[in-house]
């Protein structure tokens, strides 16, 4: 199974419309990859929240998802097209991540359980998605979380319960806790005993410096391939029946007492 991170420059002085065309254009690039992940909030950025809702748009006609739905469309991929701020028809916002098939269509729409900005920034402005949520892949089950997510353990149990052997997490994270980012990944792959796919921005929006540093770490803990701070694309071929096998081997997930 052949897996792409795309790790996006989200510069402020690119415009989003700008950003989705050229993202769209690095999609169609990938064509033969069996999925392509990009990060959190690309179009907007993940700390600038004053563009949260102006920028907001409904899952099922705003111009990121026909952007992303037309890329894997013509480039036959599955797509986890990082996530967007979506506007409910009830009126609040999300950070809403979305897969679509090869054909287009939306198969899986998740929206982050948790919140980062401790009463600020997203935290302020968008509610909490209250679903586990898995997306059945022809290779693997994909268990979708997103970003400070990655904090919570608990959510991660769940994906496992829920059928999860690769994890797709996109995020915007901050430079500053980069070291963070590095243990947490490895982290919740050793413990899920499954692929992470970690997929990042780089840049810096909102005066806030990217981290970058995107992961595809295997159900051991080995990181396969690690990208630097800057854009670029990582991929790598894994091997959806190490899970299994890892999990035969070295049964922890069957020892759980809680």
């Amino acid at each position: 199974m052949r897996a792409t991170l795309l790790q996006i420059d989200v510069d402020p002085a690119e415009q989003p419309a700008a950003r989705r065309a050229r993202v769209a254009a690095l999609v169609r690039a990938q064509a033969g990859a069996d999925l392509v992940v990009l990060p959190e909030l690309w179009p907007v950025g993940a700390f600038a929240s004053d563009l949260f809702p102006a920028e907001a748009e409904p899952v099922e006609s705003g111009p990121t998802v026909e952007a992303m739905a037309a890329a894997a469309r013509d480039a036959g991929v599955w797509l986890h097209a990082g996530s967007v701020v979506e506007r409910d028809p009830e009126g609040p916002l999300y950070n809403t991540s979305l897969v679509f098939s090869p054909d287009g269509e939306l198969r899986g729409a998740y929206r982050k359980i948790h919140r980062f900005g401790f009463d600020r920034g997203e935290a302020a402005l968008m509610a909490p998605g209250e679903s586990v949520v898995t997306v059945r892949h022809p290779e693997a089950v994909l268990g979708l979380a997103t970003c400070y997510d990655l904090r919570f353990p608990e959510l991660f149990r769940l994906l496992v319960d829920a059928g999860s052997e690769i994890v797709v997490l996109p995020a915007g994270w901050p430079a500053r806790r980069l070291a963070h980012w590095r243990v947490l990944v490895q982290a919740r792959a050793v413990e899920c005993q499954a692929y992470v796919l970690a997929c990042g921005t780089a840049g810096t929006h909102a005066g806030v410096e990217q981290a970058g540093h995107s992961m595809v770490v295997d159900p051991w803990g080995e990181i396969l391939c690690e990208a630097g701070p800057g854009e670029q694309a990582l991929s790598v071929d894994l091997d959806p029946a190490l899970v299994a096998s890892t999990r035969a081997d070295f049964p922890v997930l069957r020892d759980r007492r809680l």
